[in-house]
């Protein structure tokens, strides 16, 4: 396995920058710098009929949610979209046109939740916001033009996590789960892909992911709790089926691909996709990173054939 063309010469251009990691800067700074390569290197907006950001009862009161119609056509299948970013970085903004690929290509509404950040809320603020958005749309897909009979779930790295965690949660309400580069374990488990690829020389580095859990946890303890590390779950029989999508060179390669093993283990239907030459996050950068369009429309045509 070696890094695609395009994966690398973004490495390199990243060292030759020689920016600080994500573990090195404030959290406001870091999360300006997401935004920024984020936005940069999404590519040109993807047009739609229809974009609006609504309220919901959530958890601790209101939540916004951003709405992505693909089409005029009602009773749409509804994807619940939860960004990455380590439970601390990311927002509507830097994901908005990663959702707008999906809901093109998924033919769905999607959904996407700004739930609370830490370290300004800490766990499980967050993910208490992920489900009770989510149980509000399986309540009223009909009022925003869905189809509450077809609803999943989906996210990138933390918001990976999320997807799982809800899928768990409200499992008899969800139709389908996509995991991009899921963030499903939080402990010191000892992963073949952490140790080769989480140094830092392939964007994400295990610094970074202890960076953040340390502003998303307030007790160490926290880690085996199934709404932080998912994997943990004693039981995952009944689950909605999965497509679980990682990278070669990413630290989160390894959990990903043992969760997807553990819930076919526990008789859901899942599939796996391993991207190999490249990294964590590619996805949202198609600018750069010529595997993240055909990974998106790949995860679109999941949604599509599912729902």
């Amino acid at each position: 396995m070696q890094l695609d063309a395009s994966t690398e010469a973004f490495l390199k251009s990243l060292k030759e920058q020689g920016g600080p990691a994500f573990h090195e800067l404030p959290v406001e700074k870091c999360r300006a710098a997401f935004k920024e390569a984020c936005v940069g290197l999404s590519g040109e907006q993807i047009a739609l009929p229809k974009v609006e950001d609504m309220e919901v009862t959530a958890s601790n009161g209101t939540l916004k949610v951003r709405l992505y119609y693909p089409s005029e056509t009602t009773s749409l299948p509804v994807v619940m979209y939860f960004h990455g970013g380590g439970w601390v970085i990311g927002d509507l903004d830097t994901h908005d046109n990663m959702c707008r690929r999906i809901a093109k290509s998924s033919n769905a509404i999607v959904a996407a939740v700004d739930y609370r950040l830490a370290p300004e809320n800490k766990f499980p603020a967050g993910i208490e916001d992920c489900i009770s958005a989510t149980e509000w749309f399986a309540n009223n897909a009909n009022s925003i033009g869905g189809d509450a009979s077809r609803l999943a779930v989906a996210g990138d790295s933390a918001g990976g996590n999320m997807a799982a965690v809800v899928a768990q949660e409200l499992m008899n309400k969800i139709k389908y789960q996509v995991l991009i580069y899921p963030a499903v374990d939080l402990g010191d488990t000892s992963y073949p892909s952490r140790d080769k690829y989480g140094s830092g020389e392939y964007f994400l580095s295990m610094e970074d992911m202890a960076f953040f859990g340390g502003h998303l946890l307030d007790n160490p303890e926290q880690v085996l709790d199934t709404k932080a590390s998912p994997i943990t779950s004693s039981n995952l029989s009944g689950l909605a089926p999965a497509f679980t999508i990682t990278a070669g060179f990413d630290p989160l390669c390894d959990e990903g691909k043992a969760y997807h093993e553990k819930l076919s283990d526990a008789g859901v239907k899942s599939e796996y996709e391993c991207v190999e030459g490249t990294i964590h996050g590619f996805t949202l950068f198609p600018v750069a990173l010529e595997s993240a369009i055909p990974a998106l429309e790949l995860i679109g045509k999941k949604l599509k054939d599912n729902l």
